[in-house]
């Protein structure tokens, strides 16, 4: 359990610095990598990261996607045809849920409750693998960032390059990298 108190501490020491107001939407998104392995101690631990963000002066929004495919799945009208033939369902799933996600997302970054001193935090990403690019729906929601979205990323990173459940080839980002093993500058 200390690793996640280790990468919380980061974060705090990290979010703590003066924010950059003209830096670019991919650069105000920071991923916070750790073993896909500590998911539910990291949830069950995410107060951590909320008090944190909230004593360095950040007021802290939190945005749980895991259930999207879910949802999306079950407001379409032809689901139980999907479900007969699931191979038809992959034009649709690369068309249309990256934007669904997408704006799940943008819905709270444009909340007017979340001002340019707010922290997002993302999580339930790695219930995208197999469905959708992360890097894909980071790219629609850039433009929408005030403050800072911050990516609870279950995967690796090896020299700007990430790999989501370290299972897919990854894909180099503009973020602001916080792991266990070291952490980004201060965009």
């Amino acid at each position: 359990m200390a690793r996640v108190e280790d990468l919380a501490e980061r974060f705090g020491r990290h979010i703590a610095t003066p924010w950059q107001r003209t830096v670019s939407g991919a650069q105000r998104v920071v991923m916070l990598v750790y073993d896909k392995e500590l998911e539910r101690t990291l949830r069950a631990r995410k107060l951590a990261f909320e008090t944190a963000a909230r004593q360095a002066g950040h007021d802290w929004h939190e945005l749980d996607i895991s259930a999207a495919f879910a949802a999306w799945m079950a407001s379409d009208d032809y689901r139980e045809e999907y479900f007969a033939s699931p191979e038809d369902l992959q034009l649709k799933l690369q068309a249309e849920f990256p934007e669904y996600v997408a704006e799940r997302i943008r819905a709270m970054l444009s909340g007017a409750e979340v001002t340019e001193n707010s922290i997002v935090a993302l999580f339930g990403v790695g219930a995208l693998f197999g469905f959708a690019r992360l890097s894909h729906i980071l790219k629609l929601v850039e433009a929408d960032i005030r403050g800072r979205l911050v990516v609870f990323f279950p995967g690796h990173l090896e020299r700007s390059n990430y790999r989501l459940l370290d299972a897919r080839d990854g894909w180099n980002y503009l973020a602001v990298p916080i792991t266990l093993h070291g952490e980004g500058g201060a965009p």
